[in-house]
Formats: C-alpha cells, sequence, structure tokens
C-alpha cells in the first residue's frame, strides 16, 4: 500500500502546474499530512528529484523539459531590500529558485523559494514575517540561484541589481 502511495505522490507531483501542499497531497490520497511528510522523507532519501518550497512540492526539472539558464548571482543587503531584490528579478521572467549563506560553523545553508511572480513574493514575505530571514547569518551576503528560458534574461536580472546596488561582483 505505501510502495503505491508513494508512485502515486511521484505521478501526482509530476503532473501538476504548480507546487503540492503536504495538505493537498493528504486529501488526495485520504491519508494524513504526517504520512505525506514521511512518504515525501522517503521518497527523497531514495533520490526523488523533488524540491520542497514554502508553497508546496514540485519536480526538480521543469514540466516541458524547456531549455533552461541557471546561474548564482551574489548580492548583499539589508532585510529592507528583500521585497525589490525579489521583484526586480521576478519581474524579468526569472525564477529565484533558492537562497544561499555560507556560514562559519555549518557550510552552505540553503532554503528553497521557487519564486516566479510578485504574488510569488508577497506570499513569501508575509511568510518570513518577523522571522530573520538567512541572509542574516552573513551580514546580508547570500546567493540566489535564478534560471529561464528566455536569453539574456540573466544579464538582465545581473544589471537590475546592479541598479539597486545589492549585486556582489569580483574584480574585472
Amino acid at each position: 500500500m505505501s510502495s503505491s502511495r508513494r508512485q502515486r505522490i511521484l505521478e501526482l507531483i509530476a503532473k501538476a502546474d504548480h507546487p503540492i501542499t503536504g495538505t493537498e497531497l493528504a486529501t488526495m490520497l485520504g491519508v494524513s499530512r504526517q504520512i505525506v511528510v514521511q512518504d515525501m522523507a522517503i521518497l527523497r532519501a531514495a533520490g526523488a528529484d523533488i524540491i520542497a518550497t514554502p508553497r508546496g512540492y514540485l519536480p526538480a526539472t521543469p514540466r516541458g523539459g524547456r531549455a533552461t539558464y541557471r546561474e548564482v548571482l551574489a548580492v548583499q543587503h539589508p532585510r529592507e531590500m528583500i521585497e525589490a531584490e525579489l521583484n526586480a528579478l521576478v519581474d524579468l521572467g526569472l525564477r529565484v529558485i533558492d537562497v544561499i549563506v555560507e556560514h562559519p560553523v555549518y557550510g552552505e545553508l540553503r532554503g528553497a523559494l521557487m519564486l516566479e511572480s510578485r504574488a510569488d513574493v508577497k506570499t513569501f514575505l508575509g511568510r518570513l514575517g518577523e522571522a530573520e530571514p538567512l541572509s542574516v547569518l552573513t551580514r546580508g551576503v547570500h546567493l540566489h540561484t535564478v534560471e529561464t528560458s528566455r536569453p539574456g534574461a540573466i544579464d538582465e536580472g545581473r544589471q537590475a541589481l546592479r541598479q539597486l546596488g545589492i549585486l556582489l561582483e569580483g574584480p574585472g
């Protein structure tokens, strides 16, 4: 029963055109949310290509197999700039996959974001609320993995971050 349920979870996530929450999966499968969380842990430990985001679960590879360009951008800014930063990126058609910080004790810490629109940014900021963002651990320095199917969009995103005065760039 549990292996067929896990297979069904994989099918549902693969076919979805939006992130699916654990609660939605539980309702579809007639089980508790905790069962879904346990199944998801087992699936991911077995190598299933699933990303857990604040908005729900989704496949790590975009549907349709469209060509994507992916890059990691480095920025530094205070909390007050989070909304401007993320909106600048999604307005250009970039998907903000994650946020990454380098912690001196734990090494790389990564949080899944999967933001594609201003509505996603607004939802994320609402969930962030009074909690501290990961970048508080590194004096505002953090990385974002971004992706797009549009050539040139990442360069435009880099320019937008540069105009905001938050892009970290190496020499030359």
